[in-house]
C-alpha cells in the first residue's frame, strides 16, 4: 500500500509525466497497484458520503454508509469499463500511437487523480453531513465535489495525453529536420534565444555562449507551451470526456442511493427519472424555486 501511495504522489506532483521520461518511453504507472488504491480512496469517500444517513438517525443508517463505501469505487470502475472500448476504438481510427496498455495506464492514472481529490474532500463532506439536515443541500454539495474532482482528473488526462503525443512524435520530427538528437540539456533547460546574441561578422570577439536557465519541472496539470497536440486525437479525447461524464452521471443514478435520504434503507431504488432531473429537483427545493 505504501508503494501505491508513493506512485500516486509522483503522479500528483507531475514527476511520473515529465517529458524527458516520456521521451525515453518511460511511463511508470503501476496500474494494478493504483486500481487497489482507487478502491481504497473510493471507500473513504463513500464512508464520509454515507455518514449523512447516520447523523440523521435514519433506519439502516450504518447499512447505508457501508453500501456507499462499496458503491463509490464501483461507480468509477463501471464507468471506465463502459466507456473504455469506445475510446480505444476512436483513438485507433485517428491513427494515434497510444497502444492498449499505455492508454489503460493513462486512464487509471487519471482516475487515481480523481479519487485522490475526492477522498481529500471526504472530511469536508463528513463535516457538512454532521452539521446540516438539509438533504437537497448535501446532494448538491456532493455533486459539486464530484464535478470538481472529475474536471481536474480529466484535465490531467488531457495534459498527459499531450505530453505522450509530443514524446512519441517529436523525436522523429527533430531528427528529420536537424539530424541532431535532442540532448538532455535541451530537455531540462531553456536555452536563451540566439537572436539575443551578437552574431554579426564585424564583431571582433567571439559571441558569448548562451546561458542556460534552469526551469521548474512541469506540474501534473501544467500545459505544454510551444507544443500542439494532434488535432484529431485531442478531439477524440474531448468527445470521450463528455461521454465519460454523461455515463458517470447516469451510472450514479443507477447505483443510488449514496446519501440515504429515504426513511428506510434500500440498497437500490426503482428505475425512473435520471440524474439531471434529480439535481434540478434538489436545486429547486434548496432555493425554493
Amino acid at each position: 500500500m505504501f508503494s501505491s501511495f508513493k506512485s500516486l504522489d509522483r503522479i500528483l506532483r507531475g514527476e511520473a509525466t515529465q517529458l524527458p521520461l516520456l521521451r525515453q518511453g518511460r511511463f511508470d504507472v503501476p496500474a494494478l497497484q493504483l486500481l487497489g488504491l482507487i478502491i481504497f480512496l473510493g471507500m473513504i469517500y463513500g464512508l464520509c458520503m454515507g455518514s449523512f444517513a447516520v447523523t440523521l438517525g435514519r433506519a439502516g443508517g450504518w447499512k447505508q454508509m457501508l453500501a456507499s463505501m462499496v458503491k463509490v469505487p464501483l461507480l468509477f470502475l463501471l464507468t471506465l469499463l463502459v466507456t473504455f472500448p469506445s475510446l480505444y476504438t476512436f483513438n485507433a481510427l485517428v491513427g494515434s500511437r497510444l497502444r492498449f496498455m499505455l492508454m489503460l495506464r493513462l486512464l487509471v492514472a487519471a482516475m487515481s487523480v480523481m479519487l485522490a481529490l475526492l477522498a481529500s474532500f471526504g472530511t469536508i463532506v463528513a463535516f457538512f453531513s454532521f452539521t446540516t439536515s438539509s438533504y437537497p443541500f448535501i446532494v448538491l454539495f456532493n455533486v459539486v465535489v464530484f464535478s470538481l474532482s472529475g474536471f481536474l482528473g480529466l484535465t490531467f488526462l488531457l495534459r498527459t495525453l499531450h505530453r505522450l503525443t509530443v514524446a512519441q512524435w517529436e523525436p522523429e520530427t527533430v531528427e528529420a529536420t536537424t539530424n541532431e538528437p535532442v540532448s538532455a540539456a535541451e530537455a531540462l533547460f531553456d536555452i536563451v534565444d540566439t537572436d539575443e546574441v551578437d552574431m554579426s561578422a564585424d564583431s571582433a570577439t567571439p559571441p558569448p555562449l548562451p546561458s542556460a536557465r534552469a526551469v521548474k519541472p512541469a506540474g501534473a496539470l501544467d500545459a505544454m507551451e510551444q507544443q500542439r497536440l494532434t488535432r484529431d486525437v485531442k478531439t477524440v479525447f474531448q468527445f470521450w470526456i463528455i461521454i465519460f461524464g454523461l455515463v458517470g452521471a447516469q451510472m450514479s443514478w443507477v447505483l443510488r442511493p449514496f446519501i440515504g435520504g429515504g426513511k428506510e434503507f434500500a440498497l437500490f431504488r426503482e428505475r425512473g427519472g435520471n440524474f439531471f432531473e434529480s439535481v434540478a429537483s434538489s436545486f429547486s427545493k434548496l432555493f425554493g424555486l
